[in-house]
């Protein structure tokens, strides 16, 4: 049980493990945890909108994908440039505690070769999590946003992705909530 605690603990870590990158867009601050949360229901939505996938397995790689930065921190692609981590270790350290160990270290393994489709559309998950925030921060103004977004759009390996991310792109991000411009907000209703 000792272990099973220990690992709740690692994963609370990433609650307080801060996603590196946007120090350099200038705005906007995450943690690994807030960026997995909305990693997972993407890939629930992927995993709905392509058949013949593995819909669980998705949102499974997409909660652990990450897991390893609470042992390694998050690098963004400047420190890539410069730092090696290493994340095998870090997976195999944590795996070899747990009695579902084997599961997780699959997991990511298989989300880092990105050979399935399951994979694929994990990875697509990642990449629309920072395309949401980049755009987010592009409707507050941030006028670095934009060049993000482009790279972040080329990574999508999927067409279900890649027609998802336009949607996105042309949708305001306060539409969800701000879409009804009744009187409503003069005189809320009791």
């Amino acid at each position: 049980m000792i272990n099973l605690a220990n690992f709740l603990f690692e994963a609370g870590m990433l609650k307080r493990t801060p996603r590196s990158g946007f120090q350099f867009l200038g705005s906007g601050a995450e943690s690994v945890a807030e960026h997995i949360f909305r990693t997972a229901y993407i890939g629930f939505v992927l995993g709905r909108m392509v058949e013949n996938v593995d819909a669980d397995r998705i949102i499974k790689m997409c909660l652990f994908h990450d897991l390893p930065e609470a042992r390694t921190g998050d690098l963004n692609y400047v420190n890539k440039k410069y730092v090696t981590t290493d994340e095998k270790k870090a997976v195999d350290d944590l795996s070899a505690t747990l009695p579902f160990g084997g599961e997780i270290k699959s997991l990511i393994e298989e989300f880092n070769d990105g050979k399935t489709a399951e994979a694929w559309l994990a990875r697509d998950a990642d990449q629309i999590e920072m395309i949401l925030a980049l755009k987010e921060y592009k409707d507050l103004g941030n006028v670095y946003a934009q060049e993000w977004l482009d790279f972040a759009m080329k990574r999508l390996q999927s067409e279900e992705a890649r027609k998802l991310a336009d949607t996105i792109l042309t949708t305001d991000s306060s539409l969800w909530w701000f879409s009804d411009k009744s009187d409503w907000w003069v005189n809320p209703k009791k």
